[in-house]
């Protein structure tokens, strides 16, 4: 978090360079799931369905430790781009602490009651049992992700995005070389299955997060104290909050609608459910990218805020959505050529595979909406409008993606296209919405710190 006193902080910053370390550390983390999908799809689909199906309650979890994440990473990019280093590490270990109280009462509810959550999805009853085993005990370690996902955010809002995609990738590769004794019982270990995936995904998240705290002492100027970890700051907390909650508002809207569809893609069959599940894994990867162009933005738009530059910010955000709109224009028109593929690769079933094939296709024209929307909001939070977003979300998501998924997908019996339909129609009339608000300008009057220059004489917050 060091910081030049001629240059702003930002101007040290280019999209390229924050964004594709952040791009290649998503993919990794995704694959921590994919690869268990993978290797399980060689026992039988019925494990890959239940797995798949577990993972979504995961996924669900671990964007809900978002909220501090995001909070975070806007506070902080904004005290860094305001030359207050020093708040910035302070509100970095107030932030750490609440994802980690979090995390634990998570991993609580996940335990006591994943049973009782599967059953609400409409599972088939004989995948429960293997959905169940699996939840229980990623669930019980989810607490890892969430101090993870704090610890990578600080590190992040810096514009330090290349150590947390090293730290990914060891994950990744210890992740896989533990399924592949774990799972299959190779050089002479047990063959545990859907166990074996389970344990593999907790060891070397484990071992991620030991290595996260080591670069996060290494990668800041201004050192976390240990005391800084119990210290309550309510104005820190507040700061935190008035990004979070809303962006926690967001996900768990999201996340919950997604369940919602996930009950009618189970009611329509099992062969749906396993087509969503590898398209779905595939599908991540496009999304990959206008996250990662989204979170490099909010980086950089939020040191600009920070320093009071608007004009740059408003800027910024328009160069960033062209071109993030247009590789994933070419990226998922390259994907649909080689649909057939794609799918093949976790399953030989004809059925499966022309169905999936047929999402890829409609992907050419859901994608791009997507990333128009996650890279607009991404923005409008790093220059603290956060509220909006969730508002309109939530109006969009409920009031049209969810009936209309029910209507063309189990009503008027489209099947699983219909439901992909229907989240076509709900990315693209968010973005436009987003867009619509970030041309208004309105989030200019928005930040959260001003620049140390002009704030309470240049003091900085006592811890």
């Amino acid at each position: 978090m060091t910081l030049s006193n001629s240059t702003p902080s930002w101007k040290k910053l280019s999209l390229y360079a924050v964004t594709w370390p952040i791009f290649v550390d998503f993919v990794l983390r995704m694959l921590l799931g994919t690869v268990d999908v993978f290797m399980l799809s060689r026992i039988s689909d019925k494990a890959t369905g239940a797995v798949g199906l577990a993972n979504e309650i995961i996924y669900f979890c671990i964007l809900m430790f978002g909220f501090v994440g995001v909070g975070t990473s806007v506070a902080v990019a904004q005290y860094i781009g305001a030359g207050r280093a020093k708040e910035a590490s302070r509100i970095s270990a107030l932030a750490i602490t609440m994802n980690l109280i979090f995390g634990i009462l998570v991993s609580i509810v996940l335990v006591s009651f994943g049973e009782s959550l599967l059953q609400l999805l409409k599972l088939n009853p004989e995948q429960i049992g293997i959905a169940n085993h699996y939840l229980k005990i990623i669930g019980g370690f989810i607490w890892i992700e969430a101090l993870s996902y704090a610890v990578s955010s600080v590190i992040r809002s810096s514009g330090n995005t290349k150590s947390v995609m090293y730290v990914t990738l060891g994950v990744n590769i210890i992740h896989i070389a533990g399924n592949y004794l774990l799972v299959f019982g190779n050089l002479g270990f047990p063959e545990w299955g859907v166990t074996g995936a389970a344990i593999s995904t907790v060891v070397s998240r484990l071992l991620g997060i030991i290595v996260l705290f080591i670069l996060l002492y290494r990668r800041i100027s201004e050192p976390i104290r240990r005391k800084d970890y119990v210290t309550w700051n309510g104005s820190y907390a507040k700061q935190i909050m008035s990004i979070g909650l809303p962006a926690a508002g967001e996900h768990i809207s999201y996340q919950s609608q997604y369940l919602m569809i996930i009950s009618f893609v189970n009611m329509i069959g099992i062969t749906a459910l396993n087509t969503h599940v590898y398209v779905m894994n595939i599908s991540n990867y496009f999304m990959a990218l206008g996250l990662a162009i989204g979170v490099g933005t909010e980086i950089i738009v939020g040191q600009m805020v920070g320093a009071g530059d608007m004009k740059a910010a408003y800027q910024r955000l328009m160069k960033s959505l062209k071109v993030s709109f247009l590789l994933t224009i070419v990226i998922v028109g390259v994907a649909a050529l080689f649909r057939h593929e794609l799918v093949g690769m976790f399953t030989d079933d004809p059925e499966i595979i022309a169905a999936g094939s047929s999402i890829f296709l409609l992907s050419i024209i859901l994608e791009p909406g997507r990333t128009f929307n996650t890279v607009v909001i991404n923005s409008l939070r790093a220059a603290g409008d956060a509220r909006f977003p969730v508002l309109m979300g939530t109006i969009s998501m409920w009031g049209v993606s969810v009936p209309l998924a029910y209507l063309l997908g189990v009503h008027f019996g489209i099947g699983l296209l219909g439901i992909w339909i229907a989240f076509t129609v709900d990315e693209w009339l968010r973005g436009v919405m987003m867009l619509l608000r970030w041309r208004s300008r309105v989030w200019e009057k928005k930040a959260l710190v001003k620049p140390a220059s002009v704030s309470d004489n240049g003091m900085e917050a006592q811890a």
